[in-house]
């Protein structure tokens, strides 16, 4: 289940990045991480707390619901 969420959470963190062309840079400076942090998010190597999930939907602009679920294909 963990890893599922991991796999979730990279995959839309990705997503969102590429909407807004952000590198992983940019996006650690949005919100407030380090880049060492968010590649380890992307790379399913970690499971971001909620506050880290919190703070990465806030600098992407959307709920984070948009990063723990699954879009439907």
């Amino acid at each position: 289940m963990e890893q599922e969420l991991r796999r979730i959470i990279a995959r839309n963190m990705r997503v969102e990045r590429a909407k807004k062309n952000w590198t992983q840079e940019d996006l650690a400076e949005a919100a407030d991480i380090s880049t060492k942090h968010i590649t380890k998010i992307e790379n399913e190597k970690v499971t971001p707390s909620i506050f880290l999930i919190y703070k990465i939907a806030r600098a992407f602009n959307i709920t984070i619901d948009k990063l723990v679920t699954e879009e439907e294909q």
